[in-house]
């Protein structure tokens, strides 16, 4: 991966897409809220969050930081069981979803063969349609899957009387139903266009990724009149990187290989509850989030020969 140096977050800025991304995705987090504990601090740490900030407020990526495995795959399953695709399609799409989690590599005609993919599954269905769907599918492949710890620390800014907000390249409103299952403030996700209620197949933007969750980050820390310095944000991947260095207070939760050695440089936070200790303590590479998406592949493809026999 040595040659793949010149992806590091340094070089990598926000485009006009990525800004337009994060506004869309920022306005529409503010819209579906106007229409939910840390661990003990040691010795030589302050307490954490401050109670009663009002200018503060934490932000969590949602794939393998809150949530094992990838929020669009156990999206897609849901939309596969009620037969909004074939089986050929399941496949594709988890290997698409598999591959970019693997390689880690933004490939502009990848990643826009995988959008259209999954745009193309929901295009003329309406929006309310998904949300109910979204509900049924949370109950069926999420639920289990939300990890503890993180929860915990989320419950902990709530408790602070901060507002939470998921932060994530999922539909935003796969988000949203995420956010009030968890009792969150809100979420900021990937924004499907719609015309009267009914999805067209195309983005607002582009996907809420990388450079877009700082974006949107710092739309809605502007719209809600946040301090940033003030705030937390809390993330698996070195991509999120531009997010974490946001805020004040970042931190790098079960991370994989290129974050960990980022967030060690910088003296981040670090929690790893893949293994219920802190990843400070630990050197396990981030491979949960991987294995998750690739044993939903690997799972989808035997679906796929099952039925071939």
């Amino acid at each position: 991966m040595a040659a793949l140096g010149w992806l590091t977050p340094r070089r990598r800025s926000a485009t006009a897409r990525s800004v337009l991304a994060g506004e869309a995705s920022a306005e529409a987090a503010r819209k579906s809220t106007q229409d939910t504990q840390l661990e003990q601090p040691t010795a030589d740490e302050p307490q954490f969050p401050v109670h009663g900030d009002a200018l503060a407020a934490a932000f969590f990526d949602l794939d393998n930081t809150v949530m094992q495995g990838a929020a669009l795959f156990h999206f897609g399953r849901g939309l596969y069981k009620r037969k909004f695709f074939e089986t050929r399609d399941l496949v594709r799409f988890a290997w698409q979803q598999a591959w970019f989690r693997l390689a880690g590599i933004e490939d502009p005609e990848h990643m826009q063969d995988a959008r259209d993919s999954a745009l193309s599954i929901v295009k003329g269905h309406r929006v309310s349609e998904l949300m109910s769907i979204g509900e049924e599918i949370y109950d069926e492949y999420m639920a289990e899957r939300i990890w503890p710890g993180t929860r915990a620390l989320a419950q902990a800014h709530l408790d602070a009387g901060q507002k939470v907000w998921l932060v994530t390249a999922a539909p935003v409103e796969i988000a949203q139903v995420i956010a009030r299952r968890l009792g969150l403030t809100g979420a900021l996700g990937t924004v499907a266009e719609s015309v009267d209620g009914v999805y067209t197949g195309k983005l607002v933007g582009e996907p809420l990724h990388g450079p877009a969750k700082a974006e949107a980050v710092r739309a809605l820390a502007a719209a809600e009149g946040l301090d940033l310095s003030r705030c937390a944000a809390y993330s698996d991947s070195h991509n999120d990187i531009p997010m974490l260095s946001l805020v004040g207070h970042p931190y790098a939760i079960n991370p994989d290989t290129k974050l960990r050695k980022h967030a060690r440089g910088l003296d981040w936070r670090l929690r790893d509850y893949r293994t219920g200790r802190k990843a400070a303590k630990v050197g396990i590479p981030a491979a949960a989030g991987v294995g998750a998406v690739a044993g939903g592949t690997a799972a989808a493809i035997a679906l796929h020969n099952r039925r071939r026999r």
